[in-house]
C-alpha cells in the first residue's frame, strides 16, 4: 500500500463532495463539500487548494457508469473535471462509483438523517463510499484503482 494521503471526488452537477484519507491510506473521511458553478474552474481550483494543504498524493475522481457499465448523462463532466485536474502536479484516477450516491443515502437514512435535509452531507459520504472502496482495492490487490488520467498538457 502506497503512502500518503488521497482525496476522493464525487462530481455532482450542483455540488461536488470531497473526502480525504489518512497518511496510511487506511481510513476515508468527510472533508468538504465544493458548490458548483456555471464554470467548473472555481470547483477545480478549490480540489487543488485542499490537495496541496493537505500534500495528497492522488485524485480519486467518481465516474458514474449506468448499471451496465456504459455512460451517462454524467459521465462526460466527470471526466472533464477529472482531465482538469490531471493537469495539475498529481496524478488522476478515475473509479467507478455506481451505487455510492445511493450507498450514502441509506447509510444517513440508516442514522436517523433526513436525507432532504442532508444533500450537502450526502456528497461527502458519497465521496468518503468512493475512497474508501478505491482504498480497500488498493489494499487487496496491491495496485493502485481505476484509471490513469492523461494530462492534456504537453
Amino acid at each position: 500500500m502506497r503512502r500518503g494521503v488521497r482525496l476522493g471526488i464525487d462530481v455532482g452537477t450542483v455540488r461536488v463532495g470531497v473526502a480525504r484519507s489518512d497518511p496510511d491510506g487506511v481510513l476515508a473521511t468527510p472533508l468538504e463539500t465544493v458548490q458548483r458553478g456555471a464554470d467548473v474552474a472555481g470547483v477545480v481550483t478549490r480540489i487543488e487548494e485542499l490537495a496541496d494543504e493537505l500534500e495528497a498524493i492522488e485524485l480519486i475522481v467518481g465516474l458514474p457508469l449506468a448499471m451496465r457499465g456504459t455512460d451517462t448523462a454524467s459521465t462526460a463532466d466527470s471526466r472533464r473535471i477529472a482531465a482538469l485536474l490531471a493537469d495539475g502536479p498529481r496524478p488522476v484516477r478515475l473509479v467507478d462509483e455506481r451505487l455510492t450516491t445511493v450507498s450514502a443515502q441509506a447509510a444517513l437514512h440508516a442514522s436517523g438523517r433526513d436525507t432532504r435535509g442532508s444533500r450537502r452531507v450526502i456528497d461527502q459520504v458519497a465521496a468518503v463510499i468512493l475512497l474508501q472502496h478505491a482504498l480497500d482495492a488498493e489494499r487487496a490487490r496491491g495496485e493502485a484503482p481505476g484509471a490513469l488520467v492523461h494530462s492534456n498538457r504537453k
